[in-house]
């Protein structure tokens, strides 16, 4: 196959390790056709014998990050739920407030200029945890599943794909009738919320997933209910009706965010909330658990024995006072990191891989849990895994042709080594100077300036409908 695009990258992230003079070919299917390590057919003159019409890239290329953890609507809170004192659920609060005001419209461009402002700090796929189903007093739109769609729209016309995580929200907390704002969340039963998701479609750009809210918003059957259906997901095919695809549909689920929940589920069942996933049978591979915070050593264990992913959002878990998960005891036991940046008090998923290592440091007092490598196979290929695009976050033949350039002469990664330390350790979302995504360039030098007029607007219109 012809290549549509060649790409020098003067540093790149190949094989676990920073290379010089790295080329790489995109075919017309958006597809690495090959990737040649250093001193490989480049000839005795180096860059010099490339063909005319290679695309440089200086600086420091890295695959696309994986945002596994994302309400995209929180945008819109970004420095005015800061402003005062309160808690997780003060926070709440404020967050519901501006829930009850969106519609598909306006949900759209909220969405789209957020997951632009995703795709500039290098993000080339989010995980969109998504409960905004219905109406503002729970009634279903003419097309039920108009919200989710708006966030499909939007990744797509951000340039970025996405996995939307369908979320079962049927209680306002442990058996207590959804209230308010929170009845555009549920669709009255399982059932009935597996009836709606069931038809949205996945594409090569869109992963259709399936999340518990909580061990808060659904009954222990509720849960295990889900657990089954996704073991179990149909889909429907026009030729064949309804086929079976075991193992395809990632499951996410809130869990141990705050010392609360974990108080009310011990009170209500006599469990943790690991223990009570556990005895459901949700626990796996293809689960993601985000937060992890306040966990027992039995949760971590039997976590880690499950191969369930950890999702840590630090950013937000610190705005929030959630406290510090223990992401290297979970790792050790067996359940692979990935990242997210959640409510988007910051959207920079670099900052999101130095928080793992520098929380750990404040929460034992001692320093170096997480390599720079570890961290950033979290951000990229783990993360990507985990949402179900398993063939993105490398840069090597086969894989979805994502590119992360950073600027290596900026004031933050001047003098740090130009290797994946930098990545990790120095650099920031600003830092990103171009952004490929499937073969696609996405992101070039300039367009912030766009994407904060369209962020402005967006939330400006939201927030002149808030009471």
């Amino acid at each position: 196959m012809t290549p549509t695009t060649t790409y020098l990258l003067e540093r790149a992230w190949v094989d676990g390790s920073v290379q010089s003079d790295v080329l790489v070919e995109v075919t017309a299917h958006g597809l690495f056709g090959a990737v040649t390590r250093p001193g490989l057919d480049l000839g005795s003159s180096g860059v010099a014998s490339l063909p005319a019409d290679v695309v440089r890239l200086p600086g420091l290329t890295v695959p696309g990050l994986a945002n596994c953890h994302s309400h995209a609507f929180h945008r819109a809170l970004r420095g005015r739920t800061q402003r005062e004192r309160g808690s997780f659920w003060t926070w709440r609060e404020q967050m519901y407030a501006v829930a009850g005001t969106l519609d598909p419209d306006s949900y759209y461009w909220l969405a789209r200029a957020t997951y632009r402002e995703m795709a500039a700090a290098g993000i080339t796929t989010v995980g969109e945890f998504h409960y905004l189903h219905h109406q503002a007093d729970g009634t279903p739109y003419d097309e039920r599943n108009a919200m989710a769609k708006a966030l499909v729209a939007a990744a797509h016309d951000a340039g970025i794909r996405i996995a939307l995580l369908d979320t079962c929200y049927l209680s306002s907390g442990f058996g207590a009738p959804l209230d308010g704002v929170q009845r555009r969340f549920g669709d009255r039963s399982v059932d009935g919320w597996y009836s709606r998701m069931v038809h949205l479609e996945p594409t090569a750009t869109t992963v259709v997933g399936a999340a518990v809210h909580s061990v808060r918003a659904l009954t222990p059957e509720q849960i295990g209910q889900v657990g089954d259906l996704v073991r179990e997901h149909t889909v429907e095919d026009p030729q064949q009706g309804f086929r079976s695809v075991r193992g395809m549909l990632p499951l996410h689920v809130h869990l141990s965010e705050q010392v609360a929940e974990n108080d009310a589920c011990r009170a209500a069942y006599g469990l943790t909330p690991t223990g009570l996933l556990a005895e459901r049978g949700v626990l796996g591979e293809r689960t993601s658990l985000v937060h992890a915070t306040h966990l027992t050593d039995d949760d971590v264990r039997r976590i880690g024995e499950s191969g369930a992913h950890s999702c840590f959002c630090p950013t937000t878990e610190r705005d929030l006072g959630d406290g510090i998960g223990p992401s290297r005891a979970l790792r050790e036991a067996g359940s692979p990191l990935t990242l997210g940046s959640d409510s988007h008090a910051v959207i920079d998923l670099f900052e999101e891989m130095r928080a793992v290592e520098l929380d750990e440091r404040l929460a034992t007092q001692q320093r170096g849990h997480w390599t720079a490598a570890e961290l950033l196979e979290a951000a990229t290929a783990t993360g990507h895994a985990s949402l179900g695009f398993p063939g993105a976050g490398r840069i090597e033949r086969g894989a979805r042709a994502d590119l992360v350039t950073l600027d290596l002469t900026s004031p933050r990664t001047a003098g740090t080594g130009r290797d994946e330390n930098t990545a990790v350790f120095a650099a920031a979302a600003e830092d990103v100077t171009h952004v490929v995504v499937d073969g696609r360039v996405v992101v070039r030098p300039g367009d912030r300036a766009d994407i904060g007029r369209e962020l402005d607007a967006a939330i400006d219109a939201v927030w002149r409908k808030v009471p």
